[in-house]
């Protein structure tokens, strides 16, 4: 009895405010996601993907492919132009070194991108203890944020790079022969490298070459002069992160003839991306892509003459 008489009190205000037409405001919808970082292991170096976020690319019009098709191939994955497009970068923790492949978009592709360094400290790691720094190609979307405002953003870091790419994206005269629509890709990455140039801390290598024990640097050049693909093995296990040799999973991978408006030699890297998947499937290696949905991780099968993705399995370490 005196349990009902407690709650008589709440249970006739609950009433009054029916009756009167007063209700609780619904909670204002949040419409973010917490900072992105998945971790796996490949043998016993510890990977954990980096979300930089997600940018809308028209890839109707980027895609070098008739748009019927393109728009098909939308359809089949329940998508629609612009494509919210995943910007991923790759912590890479050998037990003796920190590596960080690709650097985000910083401040030069829009507000959704430059969430890099929020991602690294929600991750469990600082900026300061980045040790070394391997871009992919120098497009905005992979060295913006390399800098803070004026500042290196990764203080203790050595940035490496193909010398094909620091030769031709680093170049005064290659930037003043560019079109008038190309010219803000040059000064993207000329001001990122700027710092660390100036502080000798921009280190190019030439081709195919082991960086760090258990990371080595493979040439696939086409989507830039000197694109780079990056792989990681430890313990019979192996992690190829291919860049940007792939851009829509929606049709890239059923059709990898499929190039895009960003390729500065489409049939380069057409070939690269050819190669770099048959390899993929023949060795069972995983991949990661900066433009894969986030986290950017997978297997591939062939599939008559294209390949389907197998997205990886939520794991955690151990």
């Amino acid at each position: 009895m005196s349990r009902k008489i407690r709650l008589a009190p709440a249970a006739l205000l609950t009433a009054l405010a029916v009756a009167s037409g007063i209700a609780s405001a619904a909670a204002p919808m949040v419409k973010t996601q917490a900072p992105g970082f998945y971790r796996t292991m490949v043998g016993d170096i510890e990977v954990t993907v980096i979300s930089d976020g997600t940018v809308d690319l028209p890839m109707d019009k980027l895609l070098h492919a008739p748009k019927p098709k393109i728009d098909q191939a939308l359809g089949r994955h329940f998508l629609r132009a612009p494509v919210e497009t995943s910007v991923n970068a790759f912590l890479v923790n050998t037990g003796s070194k920190l590596v960080l492949v690709d650097a985000g978009a910083g401040n030069l592709f829009g507000p959704t991108l430059g969430k890099l360094v929020t991602s690294i400290k929600a991750a469990g790691y600082q900026p300061e203890q980045i040790d070394e720094i391997y871009i992919t190609h120098m497009h905005p979307d992979h060295v913006g944020g390399l800098n803070a405002g004026d500042k290196p953003a990764f203080p203790n870091a050595v940035v490496r790079a193909d010398q094909h790419d620091a030769d031709f994206w680093l170049s005064k005269e290659q930037m003043d022969a560019a079109p008038a629509d190309k010219k803000g890709y040059f000064q993207g990455a000329q001001g990122a490298l700027g710092p660390y140039a100036g502080a000798n801390r921009l280190q190019p290598f030439n081709g195919n070459t082991e960086l760090v024990p258990g990371v080595r640097a493979t040439s696939s050049y086409g989507h830039t002069p000197g694109h780079t693909t990056y792989v990681v093995e430890s313990r019979g296990q192996k992690l190829v992160l291919i860049g940007d040799l792939m851009h829509a999973r929606f049709i890239q991978f059923d059709d990898p003839s499929v190039t895009i408006g960003f390729d500065s030699d489409s049939k380069a890297a057409l070939a690269a991306r050819k190669a770099a998947f048959a390899a993929a499937a023949k060795e069972g290696a995983l991949i990661g892509a900066a433009h894969l949905p986030f986290p950017g991780l997978g297997h591939l099968r062939s599939s008559g003459k294209g390949y389907e993705f197998v997205p990886v399995n939520y794991t955690v370490p151990r």
